[in-house]
């Protein structure tokens, strides 16, 4: 059934964040602390299913018009979809050209990742950013809680995740 994690067909986050960091660890910025969060926040699914906003989804969060539905993905080709989504919300993220902390980073990351680059551009939360005001930015994040214009529980659990994080890099 579409939308539906089959029991079985899951693979271990902990097995991705081990397999990225050994062969893809000098290729992104992110931190384990960081990779935890994202990884444990999407789960990790080898058979492509259908996500709450509707999007075909395979590994850790990984969506793409290349997804073979009925397909099941190995480690090694979902831990190679997340660094180059992961790359992705980093390049994003350094664009905006703010320094900040590693857990701020991280944090940013995981909602650039979740989001996507064009909400993120166009936000409050990077206007606070670039205005240095790193806190209030870190505080916007329990804003980005709805998918459409439903408000989900999962997301509002992520968000708090995120904002923890944000702030530890922000010195609060």
């Amino acid at each position: 059934m579409a939308g539906v994690k089959r029991a079985g067909l899951a693979c271990s986050i902990t097995a991705i964040i081990a397999l990225v960091l050994a062969n893809h660890g000098d290729e992104i910025k992110t931190s384990r602390a960081g990779l935890e969060l994202i990884g444990n926040a999407e789960s990790c699914q080898r058979e492509p299913y259908h996500c709450p906003a509707a999007v075909l989804t395979v590994g850790v969060g990984s969506t793409g018009a290349d997804i073979q539905p009925g397909r099941i993905y190995s480690d090694a080709e979902i831990a190679a979809r997340w660094v180059r989504d992961i790359q992705d919300a980093e390049r994003c993220i350094d664009r905006w050209r703010v320094p900040v902390a590693q857990p701020t980073y991280d944090a940013l990351v995981e909602w650039v990742f979740n989001v996507g680059c064009g909400a993120a551009n166009n936000s409050t939360l990077v206007r606070k950013l670039r205005s240095g005001d790193i806190a209030g930015a870190c505080n916007e994040l329990p804003r980005w809680v709805y998918a459409g214009k439903r408000k989900l529980p999962g997301l509002v659990i992520r968000r708090g995740k995120s904002q923890a994080m944000c702030l530890q890099g922000a010195g609060r």
